[in-house]
């Protein structure tokens, strides 16, 4: 904002007031990965932006993922990365590495960063607490799991006592044992699960396009069953499919709303909560 004037910058802090009223004290669940988490400088202004949201109010809850440094770490290990429908084969070893990645390295990096940037967050992955409880998706796949239940109390007492929450996406089933469950789809239980006023997704895309080859086709706001007609039609296909099941899957257990949004776009999880235009792709149930 060095470059505006005094007079714009109080007509932004006027636009963004609304919003923090409507936000103060409500739950949002932002789904933190992919290129997002890679650009070093970019992940310390969605920290700052995160941090932000938190001191004027909004109960933020960081979901991340962190499938990059994932098979950065395995190719370090001589050990090769293997996919079946977009999905990491996970076997003992590679779910060993998964929970060293993700409940160690990221999750504690990216609260150190909430914190250097005044927030007050704590790391906790789905195991803590039973938070996310699990089973085997597939004996293809592995130590991949589908999440059979959520347990928010935890997330909830953080929230009351003004923390922070960075959740890293693991759970156990039963017996003890772990399994690596997928971002997406652990942030739409959780949000759901706490009944969150507004799950974003980050992604590396503006959100729906109508026409993916013209960027400016964004389509701004879907209801549930406009969504399931432009993935029935193709207009919706490949990587985006996942993403709107999981934004419908969260508004059906409860969440108001599910925005897809460009985490590469800076400010963009700003642009989405505190200004009128919001960024991304909203879906509603209509």
């Amino acid at each position: 904002m060095s470059d505006f004037t005094n007079s714009e910058r109080a007509e932004v802090l006027s636009e963004a007031l609304p919003h923090i009223k409507r936000y103060n004290g409500k739950i949002v669940v932002i789904k933190y990965g992919g290129n997002a988490m890679i650009n070093e400088d970019l992940k310390n202004k969605v920290m700052r932006d995160i941090v932000l949201l938190w001191l004027v109010g909004v109960k933020v809850v960081l979901v991340h993922g962190g499938g990059p440094e994932i098979t950065e770490l395995m190719d370090k290990m001589g050990k090769k990365a293997e996919f079946v429908g977009g999905l990491r084969v996970t076997d003992k070893e590679t779910v060993d590495i998964v929970q060293m990645v993700l409940a160690g390295k990221i999750n504690k990096s990216l609260v150190n960063l909430l914190e250097k940037y005044g927030g007050k967050a704590m790391g906790i992955s789905g195991i803590d607490a039973d938070l996310i409880k699990a089973k085997p998706k597939s004996e293809a796949l592995g130590y991949v799991g589908d999440i059979t239940e959520v347990n928010p109390e935890v997330i909830s007492d953080m929230l009351d006592k003004g923390y922070i929450p960075v959740v890293s996406t693991i759970a156990r089933d039963e017996e003890g044992n772990t399994y690596n469950i997928n971002g997406d789809t652990a942030a739409a239980a959780i949000a759901g699960a706490l009944k969150a006023e507004r799950m974003i997704m980050m992604t590396n895309i503006r959100g729906v396009l109508m026409d993916k080859n013209d960027p400016n086709s964004l389509v701004a706001e879907l209801k549930i069953s406009e969504a399931v007609s432009l993935m029935n039609s193709g207009i919706i296909d490949g990587g985006m499919i996942p993403k709107i099941d999981c934004c419908i899957e969260a508004i059906h257990r409860g969440v108001k709303h599910a925005v897809i949004i460009d985490g590469c776009k800076p400010d963009s999880i700003i642009l989405e909560l505190l200004t009128n235009e919001g960024d991304g792709t909203m879906i509603t149930e209509g």
